[in-house]
């Protein structure tokens, strides 16, 4: 699989990205909303892990965006408040990941995203 991961903070970005790896995927890094955009023009992910507050436009923003060119991509958004009851909204793969979250949770959605795209 393939993950567009957008992070500002450049440690939680080398670390998630590391993580992310070791979990076997492939893992391209942004530190921006723009950046992202591009790479996705670029390139074919399944997967979009954005953090939710990111200078200039936010991930919530970023991740409308990619849905309207690729409804089926998944989404998981990083933030440090919980979204459970505002992702219904983004359909039915969107995903929140609370900050801090563990390894096991991040797991655990990747072995869902993994499971719907077969």
């Amino acid at each position: 699989m393939h993950v567009l991961y957008v992070e500002d903070n450049s440690d939680v970005r080398e670390l998630i990205c590391w993580m992310l790896e070791e979990e076997g995927l492939q893992v391209v890094t942004c530190s921006s909303a723009q950046d992202a955009e591009i790479a996705f023009e670029l390139q074919h992910f399944d997967i979009l892990i954005t953090d939710v507050s990111l200078p200039s436009v936010p991930g919530t923003e970023l991740a409308r965006r990619l849905q309207m060119v690729r409804p089926d991509l998944w989404v998981i958004f990083c933030s440090g408040y919980s979204m459970t009851d505002g992702l219904q909204a983004w359909g039915s793969r969107a995903r929140n990941l609370t900050k801090p979250f563990e390894l096991e949770e991040l797991q655990g959605l990747l072995a869902e995203c993994r499971e719907s795209l077969g």
